[in-house]
Order: structure tokens, then sequence, then C-alpha cells
């Protein structure tokens, strides 16, 4: 099964002195980022959890489910585990929850389906602030050899039952990284509105109000509105994190 590519940051960091690990801004990591950045790319959330695959193998009638972290020895965390193996367990493929993942891939002759997603939750990461209980988040699907778009990864969840990340709107790079900064973003007249939170009128927090409660998103995932690759084949794919733009 194959692991999640590396998400590039935006610009590169520095790598020795005081300064080391802060980002250096406008020393972009790649020439297709900056080349793009004033482009439309589609948002997502960004989750602070922990890397899961979920790889669905049919052959005639038989499914094979098999399940890891980032990497094939990564330790996986118990309560979710057993969840999501509830959910798609080692079974025939016409019986049980199975049934419902094999009859879509019969119907749309597909014999290798990749899952990607983020397990979050209490003890992954600051996990707790999303749910009292573990659980999973849909960021990608790969069929074959090939990535889904975003409106086909929404309709894999919503057949699968999985929740997907949620969208956070469209925008260059450059506007990202102010609504990460500031929480700042557009309504659907072009209006900036804040999603940071507040009590009493004073703001609680600087940056983006995540989607699952009031507290800081930890950023956002940033994807070109076409899908593109660059020359050697790797996906064109950006991660702003609040964290570094403090």
């Amino acid at each position: 099964m194959e692991t999640y590519h590396k998400i590039q940051t935006l610009f590169k960091r520095h790598q020795d002195g005081p300064k080391k690990g802060k980002m250096i801004r406008g020393q972009w990591t790649t020439p297709a980022l900056e080349f793009l950045a004033g482009c439309q790319w589609d948002w997502t959330e960004k989750v602070d959890g922990t890397n899961w695959r979920i790889n669905f193998h049919r052959i005639q009638d038989h499914l094979t489910v098999k399940m890891a972290g980032r990497t094939d020895n990564a330790d996986l965390p118990k309560p979710l585990k057993a969840k999501l193996e509830d959910m798609f367990p080692q079974s025939p493929m016409g019986s049980g929850a199975n049934a419902t993942v094999g009859l879509w891939m019969v119907d749309n002759d597909l014999t290798d389906v990749t899952l990607y997603g983020e397990g979050y939750g209490p003890k992954i990461q600051n996990g707790g602030l999303y749910s009292d209980e573990q659980n999973f988040v849909l960021f990608d699907v790969k069929i074959g050899d090939f990535w889904l778009e975003r409106e086909n990864v929404a309709d894999v969840g919503a057949k699968l039952g999985l929740d997907v990340v949620p969208s956070i709107g469209q925008g260059t790079l450059f506007e990202a990284i102010e609504v990460v900064e500031t929480g700042l973003t557009w309504d659907s007249n072009g209006r900036m509105k804040n999603w940071g939170g507040s009590i009493n009128g004073k703001r609680r927090f600087a940056g983006l109000k995540s989607t699952w409660g009031d507290f800081e998103a930890e950023g956002i995932v940033a994807r070109p509105l076409t899908p593109l690759f660059d020359r050697k084949g790797d996906r064109i794919i950006t991660k702003i994190k609040a964290v570094d733009f403090k």
C-alpha cells in the first residue's frame, strides 16, 4: 500500500542560527508554488492528527482490506483502529459493511482503492479539541494511479459513511496566508468576515477558527483548482500552518 506523499510548506526555513526552523518569507520551496501563488487554490482545513491509510483490493468477488499509519510500522491508536476495523472488517465482499464497498467497486469496475485521512481525537496530538472520542476524517482518495478531485473525494466519503475534511474556501496562496494569520475570510458576496473566536468582545485567538469548534485551526491545505503535477510527476499541493505564521 502506497504511503502518502509529502506536502510542501510554502517557504524555505532557516537552517542555522537563532532563527533555525523559522520560515523565510518570499523564498518559495518550489518554483511551481511561486509561479502559481496568484492563481486560485482550493482550501481545506488541516487537521492536527495522525495520518491513516485504508486500502481496498478486489479480485473478482474477494475484497482485501489493509490499514496502516503514515508508515507500515507506525503505531496505530487502538480505539481508532478498532472503530475502523469494525467499519471495514476483513470479511467476504458481499457481507456486512464490506457489501457497500464491494458493490461500489464492482459497479465502477474498481480493483484498487486507497483512502487517505487523518485520525484525530483524545491522545492524538491536540485532537482532544476536535472530539471526545477518536475518529477518522477523509482528505484524499487514490484509485489505481489516479487522484480524485475534491468533489469526487466527498462523493466517496458519502458512499462509505466517512466524514471529509471541511472546505475553507478558495483563493490565492497570499490570501490563504492572510486567512491563517488573521482569521479573515470572504462570504459569498466577496465581503470579508471574521472567523476568529471572541469572549466579551475580545479576540480569543488571532488565527482561523476551526470548523470543529471554538479553537484555532492548525492551518490550511491548498490544491490548485485544476489538479497539477510538477516535472517530476509529484502533485502540486501545499500547507499553510498557523504555527509558521505567528
